[in-house]
């Protein structure tokens, strides 16, 4: 029992991370694969850091990590709200405590002493990341089934105007991914605690 109090992560959070990270890391490299089939902006992604060799190989790939991604989120999303973890964790948020946390950050001095609490900058961050995430597979449904969502799809502006949402959202959670590796590189324990669960 005194094992489960000293526990930062539980098994089904740690299992949930690192079965997002893959759904990701597929759904990122086949969709610049789909981008690349039909770019919208003046960039085309290098061949080699895509996924499913041609567009329709792309999109298989793609298919499969969404539900993935989707499946596994659901997970996420009721253990976090049953568990009580998402209040716990998440809130309160504000405005002052960001904005001194941001200022700390910069300067090098934001504290990770106690794994087992999130500043406000994690908070906010995670919070972005999970309605982030939404918005991907809602766009992404317009992308997929376009005539069986017209609501969603008028609602994101139109198919060509999903497609760009879809684009940015993707570009967020990109960004996202890049600081929260180099806030691992930076406090390694946080890997460990992802792994063991302490």
């Amino acid at each position: 029992m005194d094992k489960d109090i000293d526990l930062i992560h539980p098994l089904w959070l740690r299992v949930t991370h690192w079965l997002n990270a893959v759904a990701v890391v597929i759904l990122v490299m086949s969709g610049w694969r789909i981008y690349n089939a039909a770019p919208f902006f003046d960039l085309i992604i290098p061949k080699d850091i895509t996924l499913g060799g041609w567009l329709g190989g792309a999109l298989q790939w793609h298919f499969a990590a969404m539900w993935l991604l989707v499946g596994n989120g659901l997970i996420y999303l009721v253990f976090n709200l049953a568990s009580g973890r998402l209040s716990r964790k998440f809130f309160p948020l504000s405005p002052r405590a960001f904005v001194t946390d941001v200022l700390d950050a910069l300067k090098g001095r934001l504290s990770h002493a106690d794994l087992a609490h999130y500043n406000s900058v994690q908070r906010v961050a995670y919070l972005f990341v999970i309605i982030d995430v939404i918005v991907l597979v809602l766009s992404g449904l317009v992308l997929w089934k376009s005539v069986q969502f017209p609501i969603l799809r008028e609602l994101l502006g139109g198919y060509e105007a999903a497609r760009r949402v879809h684009f940015l959202a993707m570009s967020a959670l990109v960004a996202f991914v890049g600081v929260h590796l180099a806030m691992v590189a930076l406090v390694p324990r946080t890997l460990l605690a992802m792994i063991r669960g302490r």
